[in-house]
């Protein structure tokens, strides 16, 4: 009777893990799919085997109850990829470095720092076992590592092509604060991009010659390469990793106004002048100032690319740089060094 009873209870277990199990599967699967994780077998246990570039690491890795991402363990994983993770215990903080990244996660926040931006991934780290477990779709969007999940193990592997874009624009503010380093282009408020810089960002002349963050001045062109992904807010900003200087600002003290241009005037000699009303680039630039066109204003667009004088008509955005030189006038006066067109005419671009 007991041996029927027992045989009987091993039916029902069996089967309740039968169907427990597709359903897991199922589960995992669809979440899969949401965190660009590849799942490829229908058994995937609580615990799984981690290997990072095809070497095991210690400690292993686990589905959350609810079956919609996998969880592994931060520093083992990092420090695998050749990352250095470094805990604030004050915040309940890690901080991961290198290979031009930076970012940070915070126990229980589903926000994770990518180089001064930050992301969410529908999962927050969590500590177990003693020990800082992040989702998996941290290592591949953040990591940028290749995973993928088969059975009842983890597969990671480094060197996934780095997905950048190269913006080229003219700097109209370089920021330093508290540690925190950005660098604005191409505009002034909620224009243009804001570079934000990493520990790893790189710096150089289009000849090669090293550079630093404090090389950088309003003025100069650049082109820089930066992450795909981008805050969604006014301006966007991206994490840096490399900006090269391809023309230096032509003065060596250059101030800078971006805004509207209101009014072209001609002079009895034919000279012509810019009316810009906006806002200046430093506190001490004037917000509406005329710069009179010399021949040796260059004009050109973000790109560097000569303009033709007539695009440079009211309505018109622009960012005018001059030199120090300014009558005392409201608004002052000066000779514009370059006048950098950002956009047309908005009745132009109808």
């Amino acid at each position: 009777m007991k041996k029927h009873l027992k045989t009987g209870i091993a039916a029902i277990f069996a089967l309740s893990v039968s169907v427990t199990g597709t359903a897991a599967y199922a589960s995992n699967d669809n979440a899969a799919q949401q965190t660009g994780i590849r799942v490829i077998s229908a058994a995937i246990p609580q615990h799984m085997k981690i290997t990072v570039d095809d070497k095991t690491i210690e400690t292993g890795a686990y589905w959350k109850p609810d079956g919609k991402e996998a969880m592994v363990p931060l520093r083992d994983v990092a420090e695998a990829l050749g990352l250095t993770v470094t805990w604030n215990d004050a915040d309940k903080t890690a901080e991961v470095t290198g290979q031009a990244l930076w970012t940070r996660v915070k126990l229980g926040e589903d926000r994770y720092g990518v180089n001064k931006m930050y992301i969410t991934l529908g999962t927050a780290p969590e500590l177990t076992d003693s020990k800082t477990y992040v989702p998996a779709s941290f290592v591949g969007k953040v990591l940028r590592a290749n995973v993928n999940a088969e059975g009842a193990s983890i597969s990671i592997t480094a060197g996934e092509q780095r997905k950048t874009a190269v913006t080229k624009g003219v700097v109209t503010s370089v920021y330093e604060n508290g540690g925190r380093q950005t660098v604005r282009i191409n505009g002034i408020g909620t224009d243009g991009l804001v570079l934000n810089i990493g520990p790893d960002t790189v710096y150089e002349k289009a000849d090669g010659a090293k550079l630093s963050f404090a090389d950088l001045a309003i003025g100069m062109q650049v082109e820089a390469e930066h992450s795909l992904i981008m805050t969604m807010s006014l301006p966007p900003q991206t994490p840096t990793y490399k900006i090269v200087v391809t023309e230096q600002a032509a003065e060596q003290d250059a101030l800078g106004t971006a805004g509207l241009i209101e009014e072209v005037r001609t002079g009895d000699n034919g000279t012509t002048s810019l009316r810009i009303k906006g806002e200046g680039l430093t506190d001490t630039t004037p917000d509406e100032v005329v710069l009179r066109l010399t021949e040796e204003t260059k004009l050109v667009d973000t790109n560097g690319e000569p303009v033709e004088p007539s695009e440079l008509a009211k309505g018109a955005k622009v960012v005018g740089f001059y030199g120090p030189m300014l009558t005392k006038s409201l608004p002052p006066i000066g000779a514009a060094s370059k006048i950098v067109l950002l956009a047309a005419p908005a009745e132009k671009n109808e």
